[in-house]
């Protein structure tokens, strides 16, 4: 089977063609949805393209569904960590591009501790590293390194335990070294998958070769990386075909490979240095955005959601419970911006600046778990394997202990007495959610464990 690849005319005709669906025949996309059984890109399309409310209303009560049925009441916390902000690529979008001038810096191996230091002190056990592409100043060795040294780290209170890595395109060999490495998730966004737009805002640099960076994820899967994330950012093109094609690329790669993204992120455009979001004329409204993520939802029932710190607390607060199952918390974007989070040049803006602890507070008072876990990475429920346990419905067995375990950990470790209490009360709650009576007494033993001293247990 043949590279990824999105034809154009082809995304144009679904798009054309679902503008003629019924209400009756919508209903019956929404009847498909609601039995978690996904869906294809035909039907992505008609709910892309509706424009009834009723249509819409049923959207948004399904998605809501799924994120319970499927994710339970959880939402698995991260961070990143911007270690170079060296980059060769001219994108008109983006704070780290070659033109902008500012005092560029990537971070000494020492320095990478002391920002590891404070995002474990945050409670952080989950880090997506962060880099712009520059093979001189930010080599692939040099990313090896810094992974090296965040995992070797060990804390009073435990470790990182995973990293999540997003790093520019490359070859199938060195895709191969850093799988040796044992990362979590390889991310990487398309930013469009429209060519003339892409290559419109990619000026100039490896990164402006739309056919290089489309089949990324091709020499990825390739190289044995099994759990792979995509991503749109929202803005350059229309908002429908980018999710068309989003889809589209995700039954690639379940043809070829036997299983699609594992997470998808849904960033929006922001203001940047040298850049305004005024400047690209298909911003999405709020609205939009949240029907669009909402569809997503109900499309790739199995696949996380990623919601950065790019959305304010309201956008936030409405998606996690429409789809979102991860979202970041405390975020710095800059590089070294954890040690002085002042300093430097923001790749993007942030809009949510809440601290990692007010985000922990926040979605405890929305009646769910913030989970740390990473648990399925360690335990080899990763690619296929991690999609056949979400799909019989199996992963809830592990899923919710899990959060709790990893919540209850966070409560002694690093909550002040306030937080601590309010941890302790949605744990007392949830628990009773465990259906299997050996896993509900495999937890509460757990909980006594930590309680006393333990640490790093999971299912």
């Amino acid at each position: 089977m043949k590279n990824m690849k999105i034809d154009d005319t082809f995304v144009k005709d679904v798009l054309k063609r679902s503008e003629q669906k019924t209400t009756e025949q919508l209903h019956k996309i929404l009847d498909k949805s609601d039995k978690l059984e996904g869906l294809n890109y035909e039907e992505v399309g008609s709910l892309l393209m509706n424009k009834n409310k009723e249509i819409e209303d049923r959207i948004f009560k399904i998605a809501g569904k799924i994120k319970k049925e499927i994710y339970g009441d959880r939402v698995v916390m991260f961070a990143p960590l911007y270690i170079s902000d060296y980059c060769v690529n001219k994108c008109t979008y983006c704070g780290f591009k070659h033109d902008n001038e500012f005092t560029r810096r990537k971070l000494t191996q020492e320095e990478i501790k002391e920002e590891v230091k404070i995002l474990e002190n945050m409670g952080h056990k989950r880090l997506a590293l962060e880099a712009g592409e520059d093979p001189i100043n930010c080599s692939l060795d040099y990313v090896l390194e810094c992974i090296d040294t965040i995992y070797e780290m060990k804390f009073k209170n435990g470790a990182i335990r995973r990293i999540n890595v997003n790093i520019a395109s490359t070859t199938v060999e060195n895709y191969k070294r850093l799988q040796e490495k044992e990362i979590g998730t390889y991310i990487l966004f398309q930013e469009t998958y429209h060519k003339e737009s892409y290559e419109e805002v990619h000026v100039a640099g490896p990164k402006s070769n739309y056919d290089y960076h489309l089949t990324a994820f091709d020499r990825a899967m390739e190289a044995g990386i099994e759990d792979v994330g995509g991503g749109v950012l929202f803005g350059f093109y229309d908002y429908k075909y980018e999710v068309l094609s989003l889809m589209l690329h995700n039954k690639h790669l379940e043809d070829k490979y036997g299983v699609g993204f594992h997470t998808i992120s849904v960033p929006r455009l922001c203001d940047a240095k040298g850049s305004s979001k005024d400047d690209y004329k298909y911003l999405l409204t709020d609205d939009e955005f949240i029907r669009l993520v909402a569809i997503l939802r109900l499309a790739v029932p199995h696949t996380g959601l990623i919601l950065s710190t790019r959305e304010d607390e309201n956008i936030r607060k409405q998606l996690i419970n429409k789809g979102i199952s991860q979202v970041s918390g405390g975020s710095a974007v800059t590089v070294g911006g954890y040690l002085k989070r002042e300093e430097g040049g923001n790749q993007f803006e942030v809009t949510d600046g809440r601290s990692n602890e007010e985000i922990i507070k926040w979605i405890i008072e929305e009646d769910m778990v913030p989970s740390f876990c990473t648990a399925c990475y360690r335990q080899g429920r990763t690619g296929d394997r991690f999609m056949e346990l979400a799909k019989s419905g199996d992963i809830k067995n592990v899923c919710l202990p899990n959060s709790l375990l990893t919540l209850k950990e966070y409560s002694i470790d690093y909550a002040g007495e306030q937080l601590q209490q309010k941890a302790n009360d949605i744990i007392e709650r949830k628990i009773k959610n465990i259906e299997d009576e050996g896993i509900l007494k495999t937890t509460k033993d757990y909980i006594e464990r930590l309680e006393k001293g333990e640490r790093d247990l999971f299912l």
